[in-house]
């Protein structure tokens, strides 16, 4: 049963929790946690959390050609094209698979058994199952108007895929799996017809065939606040985001190697600087487009995690500058905790509460600016009591 703990989560708790770094000179120690995966995870949740609504106010209030620009990328490109606002859920899905070698490593070994690891990622896609359509409403039994997928259902899958392949794999197979699933999504798209056109390489919103399968085969509802003709989250388009987190699994295995740090963060560094440029190449060909989760999109994204994640471990964990990753921290230690409390918190209820005789005389361009700002904090505040009595989900 998935459930709230008052302990350190151990590096098993692969979703949310925080991360080892290996040591090989001393095996019996507990090695140092590597902060870095933990503020990266954070940073992105303060955008889903809140990040977001408050930069579209601030570049409301700013109302400059710039701020209009900047404000674009806060939202989602409406089919093809790439914003800032596009990488928050591949970054996800891409920490998701950074963390599965710390935690499987032993496994994959044979230092413990490999079905003891299979039980125990069975029981983690089942438990975030549940919490997906907890989460869609499956409790209201209107099951005609449910909706079937969605994040956390993606994130259970992708999760369980890459995890699966990691137990009976190595770096070089892991690698040419993702290579396999990028030209086999394109070469699906790219040569198979799309029923109602008949025309191969049909990437349009309304006829693509993606969008057609999911029409065809998802029971339950598909929402129309996303694209309208499929789901953005739907059955074709989730074989392409296994490989967002195999990208993952092999950053994770390249941070576990006995290199040296810096040329760890050096590597990291360098394929984000290859491979957003090469998605970007193939966007040509192949579009890049979040809905469908092309094989372009999967480079452009895995890139800009890979310069994030190299970054990120740079200066925090190799130049050893903390302080200002707190923050994130607090965030990125209860991700699925607030992306859950989201919908059974009323946090917007509360900063109304204490803001209800602030708000009223602030500018009609500010008080966007404050009611957003005070959402965020009363998130925060709640993640860091959660953080100081040492009180995690664990899935």
């Amino acid at each position: 049963m998935t459930t709230l703990e008052s302990e350190q989560p151990t590096p098993a708790d692969v979703l949310d929790q925080p991360l080892e770094e290996p040591n090989s000179s001393a095996p019996a120690k507990k090695p140092p946690r590597l902060v870095s995966i933990d503020a990266l995870r954070g940073f992105d949740m303060f955008w889903i959390i809140g990040g977001d609504a408050l930069m579209r106010a601030v570049c409301a209030w700013w109302d400059t050609p710039a701020s209009a620009k900047l404000g674009e990328q806060f939202h989602h490109v409406d089919w093809e094209g790439f914003r800032f606002y596009d990488l928050i859920f591949p970054l996800f899905l891409f920490v998701v698979g950074v963390v599965i070698p710390f935690s499987l490593k032993k496994y994959q070994t044979g230092e413990h058994p490999r079905s003891l690891a299979l039980r125990r990622t069975a029981r983690r896609v089942a438990l975030l199952l549940v919490l997906a359509f907890l989460y869609n409403g499956v409790q209201r039994f209107d099951f005609a108007n449910l909706r079937y997928v969605g994040v956390l259902q993606r994130i259970a899958i992708c999760y369980g895929i890459a995890a699966v392949i990691y137990l009976f794999t190595r770096a070089r197979t892991q690698a040419i799996a993702t290579v396999a699933i990028l030209l086999g999504y394109w070469a699906l798209l790219a040569l198979v017809p799309a029923p109602e056109t008949q025309k191969a390489g049909d990437y349009s919103k309304e006829t693509n065939l993606v969008g057609y399968v999911d029409r065809q085969l998802l029971p339950g509802r598909i929402l129309k606040s996303y694209y309208g003709y499929g789901d953005n989250e739907g059955l074709l388009s989730t074989i392409p985001a296994v490989a967002t987190a195999l990208l993952g699994v092999l950053a994770g295995e390249w941070l576990l190697s006995d290199r040296r740090a810096a040329i760890k963060a050096l590597g990291l560094l360098g394929a984000g600087a290859i491979f957003a440029p090469l998605g970007f190449l193939w966007g040509d060909y192949f579009p890049i487009i979040k809905n469908l989760w092309t094989s372009s999109f999967v480079l452009v994204a895995g890139g800009f995690s890979l310069l994030l994640l190299g970054l990120f471990y740079l200066v925090i964990d190799v130049w050893k500058f903390r302080a200002w990753s707190f923050f994130f921290v607090v965030i990125g230690m209860n991700a699925i905790t607030i992306y859950m409390a989201q919908n059974i918190i009323p946090f917007r209820d509360i900063m109304q509460f204490f803001l209800v005789g602030t708000l009223p005389l602030l500018s009609e361009t500010v008080r966007p600016i404050v009611a957003a700002a005070g959402v965020l904090a009363v998130k925060w505040l709640f993640l860091l009591h959660l953080y100081r009595t040492r009180t995690f989900l664990r899935v």
